[in-house]
């Protein structure tokens, strides 16, 4: 196996660890502000290594402002129809939650957003899709890693499957112009509406709340 696949391969596990201590983080400890700012500043200081190591890397990865109004322009009417949908189903259950603190998830949101798109699509699809032993389609590794996305936010079922849908599309806008700001920003805004709206929950409150 050559040098450059077995960083692919790494790459990749380090994505599904970061997603399995989620579970234990996250879901089990209650631990939510640590294990965001630990996962951000872990990838964060991969990314600056990488940069270092080969400049080049951050284009390849999307980290770049060529396309980002291409790739603005194509998501933001599929996301004007969901927003439709997911306020219209928020006020139809009275949606007696909203407050102050939906206004700084919906700023800071997208910065965890911009980091899982990395980890998910640079990361995880970016590498199936160049690892040539596996010799998968690009629609294979659009469902796989939309899977494996969707998995990351078990145990609710409304919100694996809001992850598969949008991530299908953020993968299929990623190969077609490979830019990364804008997948991370409707991840946040979309995320963060589909969280408040849908699921009732207040993410302010639940980043504070320690153990």
């Amino acid at each position: 196996m050559e040098t450059t696949d077995k960083r692919r391969w790494f790459e990749i596990l380090a994505v599904i660890l970061t997603g399995a201590l989620k579970y234990v983080m996250m879901d089990w400890l209650g631990l939510r502000l640590f294990y965001i700012t630990a996962a951000i500043l872990f990838w964060g200081v991969y990314i600056w290594f990488r940069y270092r190591e080969n400049p080049t890397i951050l284009s390849q990865w999307g980290i770049r402002k060529e396309n980002f109004k291409r790739t603005f322009l194509f998501l933001l009417p599929y996301a004007l129809g969901i927003l439709v949908l997911i306020v219209g189903y928020g006020f139809y259950v009275n949606a007696y939650f909203l407050n102050w603190r939906f206004i700084p998830v919906l700023v800071i949101y997208p910065l965890w957003g911009i980091i899982q798109q990395f980890m998910m699509i640079s990361l995880v699809a970016g590498n199936l899709r160049a690892i040539t032993s596996l010799r998968l389609r690009n629609s294979q590794v659009m469902l796989w890693t939309s899977l494996l996305f969707a998995f990351v936010h078990y145990p609710s079922l409304p919100l694996m499957g809001f992850a598969f849908l949008m991530e299908l599309l953020f993968i299929w806008a990623y190969f077609n112009w490979r830019n990364l700001w804008a997948l991370g920003l409707f991840h946040g805004w979309l995320g963060s509406l589909f969280q408040f709206f849908v699921l009732g929950r207040d993410l302010w409150k639940e980043l504070w709340v320690i153990f």
